[in-house]
């Protein structure tokens, strides 16, 4: 939207182009009217928002309401007014908002907003199981709120689709930050990413071959990178394969070979996962400081820990550590950094989900039918549904199809 409040043309069909089928849903005679609040996100470097004002829009249009905190969309240029227009209500107050039936939120909620929740409240939000505090887990189950993690939702396929999307607009984004590292500006060798006549393409060495190590591989060969991927599944390294279309070099994870890749390359994109607690580090210093100066790590992996030995957590606004004359970007939660264009994909994904649960009768209706949905379930009425979440903190679990199936 432009200074003047004008919306252009560009601005118009880029938010008609990310905007979910369901919006031309019309609710059904048994249909539930949902209550939904969006707080202004309080945690650091967090600029993304949940839902666009044209979700909004869809959401009040089918006889749902929406309020949302001043500001909170202000970090990704969605403004107040744009919401306000939308139908949205705007609310001034922090603690006002948790009044909703439904909170959506991105990152998970601190000890403070818990407080201002009630029991039977729906909350959907992130859960960044690596950084979960239990205290906080048990006050969500003390309070008796039901609870669903972003990380956790599952589509018909049983995939993973906020965790696949965000891996998605990591892998992206890694190369376009490796490529401003690379540039005079951040004090890097000077060079374009890519590859021209005459001139030797960059060399890229990509660290895990999961969905992230993908778009990043898929981002850099279309620059004209000379790519590498290295992991230890070969299932995922065949799958890379096919779905970029392409041969492309690709490895285990042997550190002699390695070494020799990240010796010679000029960016190193660190994205493995760890199944289970950190990331395994398996870039050692020593591995670093044989690279070519100047040369660029993005550790995205930083978030479990860093795959690494040299990565240090940075911020948004000082992103950059230099280790033995190497440029270090080590920022985790590198998706708000587009924030824009992260928070289209995450509406993409809430705004169906909502008008499902709101089609099907409500919250309980709903996931008693949407399988995948329920898999996103943590805590249910004060009990706690989720396996790995037991497991990591040691406590009991109950089946969330019991659950719900003894509901009425």
């Amino acid at each position: 939207m432009s200074k003047k409040g004008i919306i252009t043309f560009s601005e118009l069909a880029q938010e008609a182009a990310l905007q979910p089928l369901e919006q031309v849903a019309r609710m059904k005679k048994n249909a539930e009217h949902l209550f939904i609040g969006i707080p202004r996100e309080i945690t650091s470097q967090e600029n993304r928002v949940p839902l666009t004002p044209s979700a909004v829009a869809s959401l009040v249009n089918n006889g749902h309401e929406v309020w949302i905190e001043s500001k909170a969309g202000d970090a990704s240029h969605f403004y107040n007014n744009e919401y306000s227009e939308a139908g949205a209500k705007i609310i001034n107050s922090h603690e006002e908002i948790y009044k909703a039936d439904i909170v959506i939120k991105i990152e998970p909620p601190t000890a403070e907003e818990i407080e201002y929740m009630r029991p039977d409240q729906i909350l959907i939000s992130a859960l960044q199981l690596e950084q979960l505090d239990p205290i906080l887990l048990n006050r969500i189950l003390l309070k008796r709120i039901n609870a669903i993690a972003f990380e956790f939702l599952q589509d018909d396929s049983g995939a993973l689709p906020f965790m696949r999307t965000m891996s998605e607009i990591a892998g992206h984004a890694c190369i376009m930050l490796a490529s401003e590292c690379l540039n005079n500006a951040h004090g890097g060798k000077g060079e374009l990413l890519g590859g021209f006549t005459g001139i030797p393409p960059t060399h890229v060495v990509i660290i895990g071959a999961g969905a992230v190590g993908e778009y990043a591989a898929r981002a850099a060969i279309g620059l004209g990178a000379c790519v590498k991927v290295f992991d230890n599944e070969l299932y995922r390294l065949r799958r890379l394969q096919e779905n970029l279309g392409t041969k492309v070099y690709t490895s285990t994870i042997q550190p002699k070979i390695l070494s020799e890749a990240l010796r010679t390359c000029d960016i190193a994109i660190g994205a493995l996962r760890g199944e289970k607690g950190r990331t395994p580090v398996v870039v050692s210093e020593q591995m670093v400081s044989k690279m070519k100066p100047k040369s660029v790590i993005v550790d995205i992996s930083i978030d479990q820990g860093g795959v690494f030995e040299t990565s240090e957590v940075t911020n948004h606004k000082n992103p950059i550590i230099i280790r033995h004359d190497v440029i270090h970007y080590c920022v985790p939660n590198i998706t708000s950094r587009v924030s824009r264009t992260t928070s289209y994909a995450l509406s993409n994904i809430c705004t169906p989900l909502l008008m499902d649960m709101a089609n099907s009768g409500g919250f309980y209706e709903y996931m008693k039918e949407a399988a995948g949905s329920r898999q996103g379930i943590y805590a249910f009425k004060g009990s706690l549904c989720n396996a790995s979440l037991a497991y990591k903190f040691g406590m009991k679990s109950k089946d969330i199809d019991f659950l719900l199936g003894a509901f009425s």
